[in-house]
């Protein structure tokens, strides 16, 4: 049955400084678990605790660079690269560049603070 999601839920974001997450499809907007699409508008210096999430994480980048750090290494993802990280994969995310960076994470299944998985701040 089509659905027309009109707004997003806006999610207080972990991390260092205010990071603004626009969910539009997910658990916390529209009670779907299969997978979650947000949008994400990171300030500079942005970084948050590392996590190993039972999820696969696709991430698009609209605008800034978003960097990735992994156990087998960094990534720096500009504007028109995407990104994508599988499930009990180790990655700490952050937005170091001036300008911070916007982008789309699409994660299946769906995001939840369950699943996720954080580091011990």
């Amino acid at each position: 049955m089509p659905k027309h999601i009109k707004k997003p839920a806006l999610i207080k974001a972990a991390g260092n400084v205010t990071k603004l997450i626009s969910e539009y499809v997910g658990n916390a907007n529209s009670g779907n678990s299969g997978i979650s699409i947000a949008l994400m508008k990171s300030p500079a210096g942005w970084e948050e605790p590392g996590q190993t999430p039972e999820f696969t994480e696709y991430s698009v980048v609209l605008k800034g660079v978003l960097r990735a750090k992994c156990r087998n290494g960094e990534y720096e993802i500009s504007a028109g690269q995407a990104f994508s990280v599988g499930p009990d994969e180790w990655v700490r995310y952050s937005t170091p560049q001036p300008g911070g960076a916007e982008y789309i994470a699409v994660c299946i299944p769906a995001f939840s603070p369950d699943n996720v998985h954080r580091d011990d701040s």
